[in-house]
C-alpha cells in the first residue's frame, strides 16, 4: 500500500533527518536540546557501522568500534526526546516553505531536512561479503588510512587502485610504511608519468592486474595478480565511493562533479531549508568531521526556524 498523502494543513515538524550515522546523530541531539521536533531516518547502511574499532576518534583512548559508538549516540539522542525511524527515503519534495519527505512507509511533513546520507565505497570485484567482513574486522582490509593507517606502521601494505587516486593513496601510506604495493584492479596501470615517477621516487612497487581469488591465510591477505599470490597484512581498496546524494539533488540541490553536496558555510545546500553534513558533502571523510558539520547545521536550523517563528518555552 503506498504512503498515505501528506495535506497541505497537516501539521509539519521542525527538522527531518536523513541518515544516522555520525553527523545525522550529532544534529539528532543538538535539535533535541533546542526543544525542536525533529524525526530522524535510519535505511541501516551507516558506513561508520562498519568500523572494528577507530582508535583516533577523541575521548575513547581504548578505541571504540563502530556499532558501539553509534549505539552511544542512539541512546543520547533518545534521551532528549529524539526517534528515529527504521525506513528508506524515497523522495525529498519543495511544497510552500516546507518539504514533503516520503519514504517506503509513510509521508511527512516538515519545516527544514538534514541530510546525512553519506557514501559507500566501492568494493574489489569477486569479493564476496562473508571473507570481505572477515577481513574488516580482522583489519586485513581497510578502506581509510586517514583513520587507521597507524596501524599499519612497518607492515606489508597493498593498495587495490589506479590512475591519481591509487597513486595518492599509496603515497598517503608510504609515510606508515616502507612496504607499499600498488596494484592494479583490472589490467595494467592506468598512470600517466608524472604518476610513475611519484610511485617510483617513493619506492612503492607496481603490479598489474587483474586481481582476485582473495583469501585469508593465517595473518595475511593473499591477492591474486598477474604476477601471482601476493600476501599483505592489511589491504586498501582505493576505487572510490558512491556519494548517496542523489535524494538532494532530485530536489534541486546542486552537486559537484562526483556528487558531493555543495554547501556554504552554514552547511546550507541550494535549496533554502535543505542541510547536508557529513560525508555526502565535499571535504574530509572523518567522523570528527562530520559532527561538527552537523553541530554547524544544527544551530542554523534553529537559528532559522526561529526567524520564521519565535522559539519559546
Amino acid at each position: 500500500m503506498p504512503p498515505a498523502p501528506c495535506t497541505p494543513d497537516a501539521d509539519a515538524i521542525d527538522c527531518a533527518i536523513i541518515g544516522a550515522g555520525p553527523a545525522g546523530l550529532t544534529a539528532a541531539i543538538y535539535l533535541a536540546r533546542f526543544h525542536l521536533e525533529i524525526r530522524m531516518f535510519d535505511c541501516g547502511s551507516s558506513r561508520a557501522a562498519m568500523i572494528p574499532r577507530t582508535h583516533n576518534h577523541a575521548g575513547f583512548p581504548g578505541g571504540i568500534t563502530g556499532p558501539d559508538l553509534l549505539a552511544r549516540m542512539h541512546r543520547q539522542a533518545r534521551d532528549y526526546g529524539a526517534t528515529c525511524e527504521a525506513a528508506t527515503v524515497t523522495a525529498i519534495e519543495r511544497d510552500g516553505d516546507d518539504f514533503i519527505v516520503r519514504t517506503d512507509r509513510s509521508t511527512l511533513r516538515t519545516r527544514t531536512v538534514l541530510l546525512a546520507t553519506g557514501v559507500v565505497n566501492h568494493r574489489p570485484a569477486g569479493l564476496d561479503d562473508a571473507l570481505h567482513d572477515t577481513a574488516l574486522t580482522r583489519g586485513l582490509l581497510r578502506y581509510c588510512p586517514i583513520c587507521d593507517g597507524y596501524e599499519v606502521t612497518d607492515r606489508r601494505v597493498g593498495v587495490i587502485g589506479t590512475g591519481d587516486h591509487g597513486m595518492r593513496e599509496a603515497l598517503f601510506l608510504r609515510g606508515y610504511s616502507s612496504d607499499v604495493t600498488l596494484i592494479a584492479p583490472d589490467t595494467d596501470h592506468e598512470l600517466d608519468d608524472a604518476c610513475r615517477a611519484a610511485l617510483d621516487d617513493a619506492g612503492i612497487r607496481r603490479v598489474d592486474g587483474p586481481c582476485g581469488d582473495y583469501r585469508i591465510d593465517g595473518d595475511r591477505f593473499v591477492v591474486r595478480t598477474a604476477e601471482g599470490d601476493l600476501a599483505f597484512h592489511s589491504v586498501y581498496p582505493a576505487l572510490g565511493s558512491h556519494i548517496r546524494s542523489e535524494l538532494a539533488i532530485a530536489a534541486g540541490a546542486r552537486a559537484s562533479e562526483d556528487g558531493c553536496l555543495e554547501v556554504d558555510d552554514h552547511q546550507r545546500t541550494s535549496v533554502p531549508g535543505l542541510f547536508a553534513a557529513g560525508d555526502v558533502v565535499k571535504g574530509l571523510d572523518q567522523i570528527s568531521h562530520a559532527m561538527g558539520e552537523a553541530g554547524v547545521a544544527a544551530t542554523t536550523i534553529r537559528n532559522l526556524l526561529a526567524e520564521r517563528r519565535p522559539i519559546r518555552r
